[in-house]
Order: C-alpha cells, then sequence, then structure tokens
C-alpha cells in the first residue's frame, strides 16, 4: 500500500481593521466577521484580530506603530503566516509592513482575488480572473520584485496559472492585452447564445454573497447547482429552464456580491454580470438572519446602480427564516422596538414588506412560504411574456 498523501496544514492569519471616528465599532466588528469568513474560504485559519482606531490612515504602514509593534510579537509568539487587512493597501504600504513584522501581508482584495482564482471553473471566469489577477499586480510592480518566483501555493500566492512569470511592465501590460481579447472573444460568444434564448422571460437571482441563492436556485429550477457555505461559491452563471403553472422562463445564478468588491473584478465580470443587466426580472435575495442584511441590501442596489439595472422590475426575496433569531421583549418593556425583538410577523408589517417592489419570507432550505413565491415570479414574468408579445394565447 502506498503511503497517504500528508494533510496540508492551514495557514495562520491575523486580520486587521481600523475603527474611524464616528464609525459604530459594531460595524468594524461585522466586517472582521466578514474578513474572518473570507479567509475561512481561502482555506486559512485567522487566529487573531486587531482593530485600531485611528484619525487618518497612516501613508507608511496604514496603522500606527504601536499597534504593529503589539502584532510583530503575536506573529513571533504565534508563528503566523500571514497578516490581512480588511482596506487595499498600497504597494508602499504593502513592501513597509513586509519588512517590519517579517510576515506576508495581503489586504481585502488579494483575498477575494485568491478566492475567485479557486472558484474559476469555465475559461470565461478563468480569463477574467487572470485580467485582474494581471490588473491588480500592474500598479505593485515598481520597488516590489524583479520578477516572481515559481508560486508556492499558498493564499494569495496563487498567480495567475501559478507559473513562473517575469513581472516586467512591458510583460504583463501584453498579458492584460491578450486577455482582454480572449475575452472579447468568449463574450461575443456568450452574447450569440442571449440572443438565441431571447423569447423566454429571463429571471436573475441577485444578491450579497451566501445568502442562498444557489440552493433557492436548485429548489425553483429541481436541478443541482453546487451549494456550499462559503463565499462565492458560485461564480459562473448557470442557466436553467423552469416552468411555473403554463409559464417557462429561463432563471439564471449569477455572482454574489460584496461589499468592496475589487475595482478590476466588476471590470473584469462586467460580462458575466450581462446576465443581470439582460435580465427582465430580478430575484433579489437577502439572508435575513444575518445581523447587517440591510447594509448588504444597500451594497446590492449600488452595485445594480452601477450596471445601470436598478429601473427592472425586482421582487425582495427575504430567505433563511428558518435562521432568524429575535430577542422577545418583556412585557413591561417601554423602550421602541428593534429589529432583534420582532418577530417575523412584526417585521412583515414593517418597511420591508412595504417597499415599491413585492416582497415574500421564505426558507429555501426548509421549503418554506415558497408557493408564495412562484406566484410572485408567474405573476410578475406573465406582465412582461404579455408586453412583449401581446398576441401570444399561450395563457389563454
Amino acid at each position: 500500500m502506498g503511503e497517504k498523501p500528508v494533510a496540508e496544514i492551514p495557514e495562520k492569519a491575523v486580520l486587521i481593521a481600523v475603527h474611524f471616528p464616528g464609525q459604530l465599532l459594531r460595524e468594524v466588528e461585522d466586517y472582521l466577521d466578514e474578513l474572518a469568513f473570507l479567509a475561512e474560504t481561502a482555506g486559512c485559519v485567522p487566529v487573531k484580530r486587531y482593530i485600531q482606531k485611528v484619525e487618518k490612515i497612516n501613508p507608511r504602514t496604514f496603522i500606527g506603530k504601536g499597534k504593529l509593534e503589539e502584532i510583530k510579537a503575536y506573529i513571533r509568539q504565534e508563528d503566523v503566516d500571514l497578516v490581512i487587512f480588511d482596506e487595499e493597501l498600497g504597494p508602499a504600504q504593502i513592501r513597509n509592513l513586509d519588512n517590519f513584522l517579517g510576515c506576508r501581508i495581503l489586504d481585502r482584495t488579494d483575498l477575494i482575488l485568491d478566492i475567485f482564482a479557486r472558484r474559476a471553473r469555465t475559461a470565461q471566469s478563468r480569463t477574467q480572473v487572470e485580467l485582474a489577477q494581471y490588473q491588480h499586480l500592474l500598479p505593485r510592480l515598481t520597488g516590489m520584485w524583479t520578477h516572481l518566483e515559481r508560486q508556492r501555493g499558498g493564499i494569495g500566492l496563487r498567480g495567475p496559472g501559478e507559473r513562473e512569470i517575469e513581472t516586467d511592465r512591458r510583460i504583463v501590460r501584453e498579458r492584460i492585452t491578450r486577455l482582454k481579447k480572449e475575452l472579447t472573444r468568449i463574450n461575443q460568444r456568450m452574447i450569440i447564445q442571449r440572443k438565441n434564448r431571447v423569447k423566454l422571460v429571463r429571471v436573475a437571482l441577485i444578491g450579497y454573497t451566501n445568502v442562498g441563492k444557489s440552493t433557492l436556485m436548485n429548489v425553483l429550477s429541481k436541478s443541482h447547482v453546487k451549494e456550499e457555505n462559503k463565499l462565492f461559491a458560485t461564480l459562473d452563471t448557470t442557466v436553467r429552464q423552469v416552468v411555473i403553472h403554463n409559464l417557462k422562463f429561463l432563471l439564471s445564478d449569477t455572482v454574489g456580491f460584496i461589499r468592496k468588491l475589487p475595482h478590476h473584478l466588476v471590470e473584469s465580470f462586467k460580462s458575466t454580470l450581462d446576465e443581470v443587466r439582460e435580465s427582465d426580472l430580478l430575484l433579489h435575495v437577502v439572508d435575513i438572519s444575518h445581523p447587517a442584511f440591510e447594509d448588504q441590501i444597500s451594497v446590492v442596489n449600488q452595485t445594480l446602480d452601477e450596471l445601470g439595472a436598478t429601473h427592472k422590475p425586482q421582487i425582495l426575496v427575504f430567505n433563511k427564516t428558518d435562521l432568524y433569531r429575535h430577542v422577545p421583549r418583556e412585557a413591561d418593556d417601554l423602550t421602541p422596538p428593534v429589529k432583534e425583538n420582532l418577530t417575523l410577523r412584526d417585521l412583515e408589517t414593517t418597511w420591508m414588506a412595504q417597499t415599491d417592489v413585492p416582497v415574500v419570507f421564505i426558507s429555501a432550505t426548509e421549503k418554506w412560504n415558497l408557493e408564495k413565491l412562484r406566484d410572485l415570479i408567474y405573476r410578475e414574468a406573465v406582465k412582461i411574456h404579455r408586453q412583449r408579445y401581446p398576441y401570444d394565447d399561450f395563457l389563454y
């Protein structure tokens, strides 16, 4: 019998965030929770968190020297592999931090790019991620190194193609140009595919990452799209034909949004997000059990605005109601009610159920209230179909 492969030891990471004046500490802690989830998705183990109150960012080292001394001591004591910042760092800041801490430095963008590199499966998504990596790398070349060694496979080191590449600016620019041309060719094929299915109403699942879009996709389409409790489980758009009552339509599962999504990724993935732009109806899925779900709604709406898709018909789908937790109020409590002590029935009478778009509260995993969702989708899709094909008598 052959020897068993040695299990890869996860890298240990320290997470760092800054607390600006006027910012709620709870908000910073929520951001660190998300950064920890990103780190775990990338395959490392967050072992320590640091939050520093700052008036403004230190242009040389991002945070102050006193806090850096404290972090340096911890790194040496616990043999930490990398330090991850929740903001984007400049090339000089990365170099100075690397020299001071003697540890690999990543920022939020590095981490997200690494996860996308792991998750990309199709030629389109792989090309998009590689393009974003090179665009992120280009301004960091000066003064950092003259070439990259062969990639070792650690987090943040899964460079484009995991091969030895010269980081000469000219070579990188040429590679970016070639990738853009290749992406244009791929996108043209995708446009033709989308045109071929133009007659059917197109419905897109959108939302913050890890809100349950893929689970809902599987339930509605009776398919088997990959589901994981990790961020960015879905990178490549999946399209399925669905029938509700007597109406056929196309349902697509799209990449999840996230706050501070790196600009290069947004640019590279615009073609994938064309599925959102060209859809007739958006199902905006929200994880109602998440403590910052209102902020997540804002991030999605802001991204839709950037895509020019805010005018599209929408259904707001509050998912994961089975995980929703509230703290019951005491009978003699005279303080105003807050989100944490409202029941789901209470929530259905708040602003969430009284927006300009249809709203439904469901659990995709437990299949709660899905008939109401199906009825809403059918009602909105029929409106669109009738506007497009007023003489089609399929409904009558």
